[in-house]
């Protein structure tokens, strides 16, 4: 195995994207072979009249009809695309298992808070050796965040997940409401629903699901996770956080949320159907899920995500993942010229949006064809050009994720039951599910410790 100075940590490892047998363990695979992918010398580029072929694996559905747009212009550069299951439903367990054995695609769906796990595995090449930061200023300035680590670019913004407050007209003009400008008012704005009747909500609040939760404490303003030398530091317990939580805790013990089922569940669905639930705070993706509420054509809006008042960023957001180019990829240079040319281009993007229903496009200057329009099911409402592109703007970029996203997450979600379950308060919860985070860490034989 190559040697490294002793004095390398492993919070260095993972920041340089390197890798050891020990440190690299993850999802039951170790990292693909003895040789730090970011530390070997550059793949040069296919000579002239060579055709490259490349391979694809993401769960996207229809993703070769986008690959054939490609191919039909770029006979040099070929790409198949393979479906894959979603990240955590095997295709990840199917990645890792390609790159420790040597093989793998030159091209991955990884979501964008996984990236730093693909790290630790030395499973990414850097993709600022390749030219990737001459693409910088195409992209939004939060989705960028999220790929960089030190002065290396770690995967491709692919699609993202700005938020919004998606809402029943008909249903908030009962109460004589309107979209909330700041969770204060969302407050009311829920207890005035909930006064309609026994099984009336404005929103749900899934305790199964973490994602939600920490989109909301990502806009107040928090920063779970960041590094300070040798360390990760984790922080989970700051005022931020604690405020965020209360503030849950209040609505859940005052009735005020539904929490018997996340969104876009069947129950969901039966309940907005309804009437039962006049509201949901999501990401840009979620109007193609809205739009299967039966009957619901024409019933809907969508107004900017409610503020922390004079706390935090204007909006934050949910999922989004990169194209990024995995360690055993023969041909780096020619992978990031074609999915450059998938995220920022016209064309790309608007067979993106076609053929595979991608969530929102990171390319600062092009939000897709289809999405310029004006939407009949929404009302007639241009809610693209109105909500989402200014919340694309208006993010947390000093939110980063950490190599423990996923048992992050499902710490957070068993303490989050202890609520229904218990009585437990989300203020407690977190901390306990902090403590688990950071063994989490240790685990991985990682250096931790928390903030306070």
């Amino acid at each position: 195995m190559t040697q490294r100075p002793p004095s390398l940590s492993r919070r260095q490892l993972l920041g340089f994207g390197l890798g050891t047998a020990a440190a690299g363990l993850l999802a039951g695979c170790a990292v693909p072979g003895s040789t730090n992918v970011n530390r070997a010398a550059l793949v040069p580029t296919a000579a002239s009249g060579e055709t490259v072929q490349l391979t694809y694996w993401a769960w996207l559905k229809d993703l070769q009809k986008v690959c054939d747009v490609w191919n039909a212009q770029n006979p040099r550069i070929q790409v198949t695309a393979n479906w894959i299951p979603g990240g955590n439903t095997g295709g990840y367990q199917k990645m890792y298992s390609a790159l420790a054995a040597g093989g793998g695609p030159d091209i991955g769906q990884v979501e964008l808070r996984q990236i730093p796990e693909f790290m630790l595995a030395n499973g990414l090449v850097d993709l600022a050796r390749y030219g990737a930061k001459d693409h910088q200023a195409k992209y939004d300035d939060a989705a960028w965040a999220q790929v960089s680590f030190l002065d290396g670019v770690y995967g491709i913004p692919q699609d993202t997940g700005p938020m919004g407050f998606y809402y029943q007209t008909a249903l908030l003009e009962q109460v004589g409401g309107e979209p909330p400008a700041t969770w204060d008012a969302w407050r009311d704005l829920a207890d005035k629903v909930r006064s309609t009747g026994r099984r009336n909500y404005l929103e749900v609040f899934p305790v199964a699901d973490a994602s939600p939760f920490a989109a909301y404490v990502q806009q107040a303003g928090a920063r779970w996770f960041r590094t300070d030398g040798d360390e990760w530091v984790v922080d989970m317990t700051d005022d931020t956080t604690m405020m965020v939580a209360e503030f849950f805790d209040g609505v859940i013990d005052d009735d005020l949320v539904d929490t018997s089922a996340g969104a876009f569940t069947p129950g969901w669905y039966a309940s907005a159907a309804s009437g039962g639930v006049a509201a949901v705070t999501s990401a840009s993706w979620a109007d193609a899920l809205i739009q299967s509420v039966q009957g619901g054509e024409g019933k809907w809006q969508v107004a900017p995500m409610q503020t922390w008042g004079d706390t935090g960023s204007g909006s934050s957001a949910i999922g989004g993942s990169t194209a990024a180019v995995l360690a055993n990829a023969q041909h780096p240079a020619e992978a990031l010229e074609f999915i450059t040319w998938m995220t920022t281009s016209k064309e790309g993007i608007d067979a993106m949006i076609e053929y595979c229903g991608i969530g929102w496009s990171p390319a600062k200057d092009y939000i897709g064809q289809a999405r310029e329009e004006p939407s009949e099911w929404f009302s007639g409402q241009r809610y693209n050009e109105e909500v989402f592109v200014p919340a694309a703007k208006e993010q947390n970029i000093d939110w980063s994720w950490s190599p423990v996203t996923q048992s992050a997450f499902t710490s957070l979600q068993n303490q989050f039951r202890r609520k229904l379950t218990g009585g437990l308060k989300l203020t407690d919860a977190v901390e306990l599910a902090q403590r688990e985070i950071v063994q989490s860490f240790r685990d991985k034989g990682l250096g931790v410790r928390t903030a306070r």
